[in-house]
């Protein structure tokens, strides 16, 4: 069990059966020892984002969390399926769980497989991941001084903003949380 005055952000509790991560934290301490903590949390399940408040001495449930680093073997439109390297173990994954992120992986990449209760809820990506550029417009001639951008499709298939001087078939490095191009990768 944990009491509210443990809460910090990115401590992982259960509410309502459900896991769920602090996002943001803030204590307001009232006189004769009593407190007041406000938290922002995100499920870990649905990814919803609420405003909680807890009061005096109540306790919080510690949840039983667990991750695997695992390996992306492929899907089938429908699920996702990873495989634990170290027992060969595999998971199905609703493709529902792994969401936008599956714009991040490719076939043999290594992510982070949280579990609660012995079941699958979400995929922990690297901060940034190299992705080969399938198709892009060629830059015009003088345009690559500037900061202009163009889209450029990836080989998992996400469009993303691009310098005009990234060409078809550049290995470039993408920020995970943001969708974003970071920089060019010398091969």
């Amino acid at each position: 069990m944990l009491n509210i005055t443990e809460l910090r952000k990115g401590t992982v509790f259960v509410l309502g059966g459900e896991p769920y991560k602090v996002v943001d934290y803030g204590q307001k301490v009232m006189g004769r020892g009593g407190s007041i903590v406000n938290v922002r949390i995100k499920s870990l399940v649905s990814g919803k984002v609420l405003e909680k408040t807890f009061k005096g001495n109540e306790q919080l449930e510690s949840a039983d969390m667990s991750t695997q680093s695992v390996q992306y073997l492929y899907n089938d439109g429908a699920n996702y399926f990873f495989m634990n390297q170290e027992n060969f173990e595999q998971f199905e994954v609703s493709s529902s769980l792994v969401g936008d992120s599956s714009g991040y992986v490719k076939e043999g990449d290594i992510v982070q497989l949280q579990f609660f209760k012995g079941q699958p809820i979400s995929i922990e990506l690297p901060k940034n991941v190299p992705l080969k550029v399938d198709y892009t417009e060629a830059a015009v001639k003088g345009d690559t001084s500037t900061s202009i951008t163009k889209d450029a499709v990836l080989e998992t298939g996400i469009t993303i903003k691009v310098p005009a001087f990234i060409k078809q078939g550049d290995l470039i490095s993408v920020d995970t949380s943001n969708g974003t191009y970071r920089e060019r990768i010398k091969e």
